[in-house]
């Protein structure tokens, strides 16, 4: 039997998207256990990887618990959004680039305090469930890749079995442990919105930083199939060309700078792994079978199918930005987000009800739609 691998790339809010689509793969699979024995997740993506594991046992009900998980979701369980410790936030900020940090420099290096969404995960994420699917062979292992700020470096923190091993490139390393909820709050963290957290001594954020490359830990951890699902809505040429023949601005928001630098951060690694190793694919395809040893680096051919929003995820958060707690609209207003533009940027942080659900359902409207592939794609399990 194949090996299948899931790999979760995130980002904010919109990875609700990929709980929809994995309530669909479990209606499609109808299997019982995981059919995804190895998994990888970056960013928001590591929370709903990580979910998947847990639950490795029951599939379609672990399906159905993420897919609730989100649905219920509101800001203030991801963030607090009282006036009292957003104005503390804003008072440090405002200290230190006003003050030029002549009264010593504070610790405050977010902008929203997500003690909420630790309370949150502590209590729906039984992470120490995972030893147990990996001793009974439910999985092979569970990736997470967090950003080290001091170094740059992509640091994907694995549990797994013990055959898979650590691996070292030059801007990101496979380092093996006990996850815990660090691993993946760090996996999540928003640069800049949310705060980095401490790993082994060092502060870690967000994995799409500086992760290129989205699927590498999950083809280390033994994975021969993989399913990718993103976030990123792939437009089309005729498309893009309107898009920049029709916009126009007399002013420039820092929320647009803002949103254009997190879609660069999130939206871009999935599709150039994917286009590298759909190469290495058809390279490795023109190699006799019987020369496949002689390939360096044990390279090896792994079928993968990609699975993309039919929408644009951020255009769809244009009518959420009344939706957002008054004193949190109050902050992304003053950076310029006000819905009629900074959308990418609301779309990030918009854990909206509303939102959250047109997300699941344009997911798993996405995966039936594709039916036939996935059935084909799946067809070792």
């Amino acid at each position: 039997m194949a090996t299948y691998g899931l790999v979760l790339t995130g980002g904010g809010a919109r990875a609700a998207y990929q709980a929809g689509a994995i309530h669909a793969l479990a209606d499609l699979a109808g299997v019982r256990e995981l059919p995804f024995r190895v998994l990888a997740g970056v960013s928001a993506g590591a929370i709903n990887a990580a979910f998947l594991a847990a639950h490795a046992d029951d599939f379609p009900r672990a399906a159905r618990m993420l897919r609730d998980f989100w649905h219920r979701l509101t800001p203030d369980h991801v963030y607090r959004t009282d006036m009292p410790r957003l104005a503390a936030i804003g008072s440090s900020w405002l200290r230190d680039l006003s003050l030029g940090g002549l009264l010593g420099a504070s610790p405050t290096n977010f902008l929203l305090d997500t003690a909420p969404l630790r309370g949150l995960l502590a209590e729906r994420l039984p992470l120490t469930r995972i030893g147990e699917h990996l001793s009974t062979g439910r999985l092979r292992g569970l990736a997470v890749t967090a950003t080290n700020y001091l170094t740059g470096t992509a640091v994907t923190f694995f549990e797994a079995d013990a055959d898979a091993r650590p691996w070292v490139r030059s801007t990101r390393l496979g380092r093996r442990t006990k996850l815990r909820l660090e691993h993946v709050l760090a996996s999540a963290a928003i640069p800049l919105f949310f705060p980095p957290v401490a790993i082994d001594g060092a502060y870690h954020g967000d994995g799409c930083v500086r992760m290129h490359a989205p699927m590498s830990p999950a083809i280390h951890l033994g994975a021969d199939r993989l399913l990718a699902i993103g976030i990123r809505y792939a437009r089309t040429g005729d498309q893009t060309l309107l898009l920049n023949d029709e916009a126009r601005s007399d002013r420039l928001a820092v929320a647009d700078i803002v949103g254009v630098l997190l879609n660069a951060v999130f939206l871009d690694s999935l599709e150039a792994d994917l286009e590298l190793l759909e190469r290495i694919n058809r390279t490795i395809a023109h190699v006799p079978l019987e020369r496949h040893a002689d390939i360096p680096g044990r390279l090896r051919a792994i079928p993968v199918l990609a699975l993309q929003p039919s929408q644009d995820l951020g255009r769809m958060a244009v009518d959420q930005y009344d939706e957002f707690p008054r004193v949190v609209r109050y902050l992304l207003r003053g950076i310029g987000a006000t819905g009629e533009r900074g959308w990418d940027l609301l779309s990030y942080l918009a854990f909206e009800p509303g939102y959250v659900r047109r997300l699941l359902e344009l997911g798993y409207s996405n995966v039936m739609a594709r039916r036939d592939n996935l059935t084909a794609f799946l067809a070792d399990l």
